[in-house]
């Protein structure tokens, strides 16, 4: 019983620390165009340009992600995994909180972007150590042949932080004026991470250390940068695909299909309803067939039918409910690889390197293929005119992790 109860913590303090963490970064992008317009369009710039710098800062934090890793997931794989789970909550509380108080570009000028990029790249830093340190807690206390079900719960927050976003997003538009929402109600989502990150802060603090770091090491424990390289490869399509069809959605169906506020948030809650209800299943489902399985069939489908699905939201003679299930499938094909995807990760790593490892293997691919989905998406559609562009970029990256999927020796992981 006291097994099973320790095992419950660590599930919700990992799942918490998850949920705020996603939560922000799902706020952030919800509330892109607003945000371009308060800190990065001076007075007679365009709301284009103003959109790519949001999403230029947006991307940097992302950058910084890999250095988080480095620098936390050593910390992690030396000192324990719970030390370093409550710094990093406590930063990324901290600086989600202090955005929703920053002097906007006509108070401040051009200090105003400046300060708001500098609390992105502290949370760039603090969510890079969360991710490994969350990931290795959940798989290490996870009982025997649940791991996946277990690690599907980091990607199972994260789909309920996206969702909370969207969630508040939506509420404060309907409740607030345009007027009211682009003043001041922008901000309340951000301070809503006060007390999110304290009871985050209250069950890691209770946490024990995880069995499998407590068993003594052997010797001198490499990181193996071949597995990292693996990794990183094996995940992209679910870094950039989730990023896509979740988180950028809102601001392409604005800026490129002219679609109202409101209504592009709840296509994306929509899209965010799917994905979370396949995360667990695909978790529970890889721990009986193998993660590699579960998280090729998730790839091969996006390849398949990611433009497929930007022709439906593009057809102005489709109904609502045929897009909303469209946007639906789309969630839930990126579920597929999100649930088995961190046991994956997890179990590609031993357990003195496996924060370092699989954090910066992640890190390494949203940096780079989440982290400037917005961006590389927003401004090829504003050059080139041609709206498939989020299709191409979701179907392509998938294409790459099926090949590493199926390129690689069979392991644990499947």
């Amino acid at each position: 019983m006291r097994e099973r109860n320790r095992s419950l913590r660590a599930l919700a303090a990992g799942s918490v620390g998850n949920f705020i963490e996603w939560y922000e970064f799902g706020v952030y992008g919800y509330v892109a165009t607003v945000v371009a317009e308060r800190f990065f369009t001076p007075a007679g710039g365009s709301a284009a340009e103003g959109l790519v710098r949001t999403y230029a800062s947006f991307g940097l934090a992302f950058f910084f992600r890999p250095l988080g890793a480095a620098l936390f997931g050593r910390l992690a794989d030396r000192l324990g995994r719970r030390p370093v789970l409550i710094l990093v909550v406590a930063l990324m509380t901290g600086a989600t909180a202090l955005i929703g108080v920053l002097p906007t570009y006509a108070q401040a000028g051009a200090l105003a972007p400046w300060l708001l990029t500098f609390l992105r790249v502290v949370q760039g830093l603090s969510a890079g150590g969360e991710f490994g340190g969350a990931v290795a807690m959940l798989t290490e206390f996870a009982p025997p042949g649940r791991r996946g079900l277990y690690g599907a719960w980091q990607s199972f927050t994260v789909a309920l932080g996206l969702l909370g976003g969207a969630g508040v997003a939506v509420g404060l538009s309907v409740l607030l004026t345009a007027d009211q929402f682009g003043s001041w109600g922008w901000r309340l989502p951000f301070l809503l991470a006060l007390p999110l990150g304290a009871l985050a802060l209250w069950l890691r603090i209770g946490l024990d250390e995880t069995p499998e770091f407590r068993e003594p090491a052997v010797g001198a424990v490499r990181v193996p940068v071949g597995a990292i390289a693996l990794a990183a490869a094996r995940v992209m399509g679910w870094s950039a695909a989730g990023y896509t069809f979740l988180v950028v959605l809102p601001s392409y169906l604005q800026a490129a299909l002219h679609t109202g506020f409101r209504q592009a948030l709840l296509a994306t809650v929509v899209a965010n309803l799917g994905f979370a209800a396949a995360i667990l299943p695909a978790g529970l489902l890889s721990d009986r067939v193998g993660r590699r399985p579960v998280m090729l069939a998730g790839a091969g489908l996006v390849v398949l039918l990611a433009l497929p699905l930007l022709g439906l939201l593009q057809d102005p003679g489709a109904s609502a409910a045929v897009k909303g299930a469209g946007l639906c499938g789309a969630g839930a094909v990126v579920g597929l690889m999100a649930g088995p995807g961190p046991a994956m990760l997890a179990e590609m790593f031993p357990a003195r390197a496996r924060c370092t490892g699989l954090g910066l293997a992640y890190a390494l691919s949203n940096a780079v293929f989440s982290g400037c989905a917005g961006l590389i998406i927003t401004e090829a559609v504003r050059r080139t005119g041609n709206l498939d562009v989020p299709g191409y970029y979701a179907a392509a990256t998938c294409a790459v992790s099926v090949l590493a999927l199926l390129g690689s020796p069979r392991t644990k992981a499947g």
